[in-house]
Formats: C-alpha cells, structure tokens, sequence
C-alpha cells in the first residue's frame, strides 16, 4: 500500500524507540493500532456508502426504464412475437420439398427405373472404357 520495505520499517522502529524510549514503547504501538483499524474501518464505510449510491443511481435508472418514461419494453415483446409470415410460402415449399423427396424415393425403389438407370450405366461404360487387348510375348521354356 505504502510500498515500504523492511529497512524503512526497522529505521521506523529505532526512531520510535530512541523517541518514545522502552517503556511506552508497547502502548504507543497499541494506540498506533488502533488508530490504524479505525482508519480502515472509515475508509471501509466510505467505499460501502458510495458502492450504494452508484447501486441506487442504477436501480432509478432502470425503474425510469420499465415504467415507460424510457423505452415500451411491453410493445417491443408484442413486436418482436408478431412475426410476418405472409411474405413466406411454408406450405408451399414443404410441399415442393416432399414432392422432390417422393421422386427421388420412386426413382430408387422402382424397379423399372432402376433397370433402365442401370443399362444407360453400362452403356456409357461400354463407350468410355473399351478393353484393350494385349499380346503375352511366348517364351520357349526349352531354350538354354
């Protein structure tokens, strides 16, 4: 707090007991103590009393708020709970979602589709991957 060291201290105590001498030593120290415990007390009190008003000041604040001299915060529910749904088609794109969903649904599971699916596959198979055919070199298994 005072940023005093060990060496101001011990200068501190030589001075007190070469002033105040031995044998009142110890009740100049009691009443220093003391002295010292009330000032804390007073600057305890003070800081408790300010850390009121500020806390006062911000509960006037925000009673001048919520009783209306500040912002409605009623309308402002009631705003924020009517939303405009007349600019969305929910059912409208549900219904084209599940549309889709049932194409796609038939088109896996019918067997029809499936067949043809699977010959336009291998035909596009056959037209990009033509086998190559290769020559195997013969080799004479009795040459030496």
């Amino acid at each position: 707090m005072f940023d005093i060291g060990w060496q101001e201290i011990f200068i501190l105590a030589v001075i007190a007991l070469i002033v105040i001498g031995p044998k009142d030593l110890p009740g100049a120290v009691r009443t220093i103590t003391r002295g010292l415990r009330k000032a804390r007390s007073l600057a305890r009190d003070l800081r408790e009393g300010m850390d009121d008003v500020v806390r006062e000041a911000e509960m006037d604040d925000l009673t001048k708020t919520l009783s209306g001299e500040g912002v409605d915060l009623s309308q402002q529910f009631k705003d924020a709970a009517e939303l405009e749904f007349d600019d969305m088609d929910l059912e409208g794109d549900l219904r084209d979602e599940m549309t889709e969903a049932a194409k796609d649904l038939k088109s896996i599971t019918d067997p029809k589709i499936s067949k043809n699916k699977s010959k336009e596959k291998k035909n596009k198979n056959k037209k990009t991957n033509k086998p190559v055919k290769r020559k195997i070199p013969k080799t004479d298994k009795a040459g030496g």
